[in-house]
């Protein structure tokens, strides 16, 4: 399984999110996976319908706990984690999830994403 997670500002559309995901090269995406504060956001709903996906909100406390490879100092501040598209990755794919790489930021720098698997 393999699941993207995203981090977004507040104006990111579905553009955004959709050029950082493409930007991580990934294929055969199960799953994408975000903060629950951001979950409800129009632009992550409209790509997870646009892709026929599910969309996980990952709980915020459960956020520091992940091992991520990029560290954001906004992101530490706002959520403890060095980067939310990286954790919400590896959380919402379970125990025994790896990343892929480290997070990909779209061209306009609105979103991010990364993608965490885990290896049966």
């Amino acid at each position: 399984m393999k699941v993207a997670g995203f981090g977004f500002r507040k104006g990111a559309g579905v553009e955004s999110l959709l050029a950082a995901l493409e930007a991580t090269g990934a294929t055969g995406v199960t799953k994408i996976a975000t903060a629950e504060g951001k979950a409800d956001a129009l632009a992550i709903r409209a790509l997870a319908e646009q892709l026929h996906l599910p969309l996980e909100a990952v709980s915020d406390a459960a956020l520091p706990a992940a091992e991520v490879l990029t560290q954001s100092e906004k992101s530490t501040a706002m959520y403890g984690t060095g980067s939310l598209s990286e954790a919400a990755a590896l959380i919402a794919a379970g125990p025994g999830a790896r990343l892929l790489g480290p997070r990909v930021i779209s061209g306009d720098t609105m979103a991010t994403c990364a993608i965490a698997e885990v290896v049966t």
